[in-house]
């Protein structure tokens, strides 16, 4: 009977020693973290970071907004540096046009905004855009309503919607303006929808993409683009920004809204074929831009060719890599440049 009382006070003992020690072991490990890698402390994976040119889970429509290049009016042009997405074509006369894409931002000022040109059309369209303007050609006009275009007019609501200021004292044609403020305001009294299904013409990637993994790429830390004796573009890159800064006929290039000078996130050029229209007085140009082509993407001084292919006026603009797989760009703005097969694009 001794011998038993013993061995169970020895069980009890041994038991409340492990017990101890197991409340230990817990109360010492509280609070540290998981083990998953043979015995180091496992470090909280950070977040991923998100793409801030826009909004990738907004609807909104874009407004796209014909903007004045002229070397008179680059003084007071506005809003280009809170634009996302920025085309320049070629108009008459060796000038070029901007169709600047502006969503879900809020810009002071835009302009100066000048009249339509019907290839530019194309673009809005694909982008499911508002298209707003100052003014029309023959052929736009045409365009605009034979294909029920959702536009915002300057000449139809100029002192609602657009409004003029010459701070510089500039010819009549350039003193045309709007803001976005203004521009909701047009959208809500004209009905037309805000959102839209269509999605963004761009892929738009957080982290810096290496270009050589989607072909030969090469140092693009200059970019010289001519579309006439009258109109030249230049990208000079900044490394500490990883931006290009714009230059316009080797000037600087300035948002009258910040007085700073303009920069680039991404640019794809690519050459395309102007022709004047026959009978035009005007020397208005036909753009032929439906088909597939080749043209450069520059990002973070690096450059490699790409793919485009556009099968409708509606269609968007398809962009791929030389390796087949859909163009993806660093998280910021871009300057799509056409130029005329005449131009010139230089990279080094």
């Amino acid at each position: 009977m001794k011998k038993k009382i013993i061995i169970i006070v020895v069980l009890v003992v041994i038991i409340a020693s492990i017990s101890c020690g197991c409340f230990f072991l817990l109360k010492s490990d509280k609070g540290k973290p998981t083990n998953t890698d043979g015995g180091k402390d496992a470090t909280p994976a950070a977040p991923e970071p998100g793409v801030t040119i826009v909004d990738l889970k907004s609807k909104t429509r874009p407004y796209a907004v014909m903007i004045n290049n002229l070397n008179e009016a680059r003084r007071v042009q506005s809003g280009l540096s809170q634009s996302y997405m920025v085309y320049e074509l070629l108009a008459e006369g060796g000038i070029t046009r901007f169709l600047a894409l502006f969503r879900d931002a809020d810009v002071e000022r835009i302009g100066s905004v000048r009249s339509a040109r019907h290839y530019y059309i194309d673009y809005v369209l694909e982008n499911d855009a508002i298209f707003v303007h100052w003014g029309w050609s023959p052929q736009a006009q045409s365009d605009i309503s034979s294909l029920g275009i959702q536009n915002i007019h300057g000449l139809t609501y100029e002192g609602t919607y657009f409004y003029r200021d010459n701070p510089l004292g500039l010819a009549y044609e350039h003193t045309g303006f709007t803001n976005t403020d203004l521009l909701n305001k047009a959208r809500t009294k004209l009905k037309y929808p805000k959102d839209t299904n269509e999605g963004l013409l761009l892929d738009y990637s957080a982290k810096s993409i290496d270009l050589d993994t989607y072909g030969d790429a090469f140092d693009a830390n200059n970019i010289h683009i001519v579309y006439s004796n009258y109109n030249t573009v230049s990208y000079e890159y900044d490394e500490n920004q990883k931006l290009y800064k714009r230059y316009a006929n080797d000037q600087e290039h300035i948002d009258y809204n910040t007085g700073k000078q303009l920069t680039a996130k991404n640019i794809i050029a690519y050459a395309l074929s102007y022709e004047s229209i026959a009978g035009d007085t005007k020397g208005r140009q036909e753009l032929r831009n439906i088909g597939a082509g080749t043209g450069y993407f520059i990002s973070e001084g690096k450059a490699t060719k790409i793919t485009w292919e556009k099968k409708t006026r509606d269609s968007k603009t398809v962009y791929k890599f030389e390796n087949g797989e859909q163009l993806v760009v660093n998280d910021g703005n871009t300057y799509i440049q056409i130029y005329p097969l005449n131009g010139e694009l230089e990279i080094s």
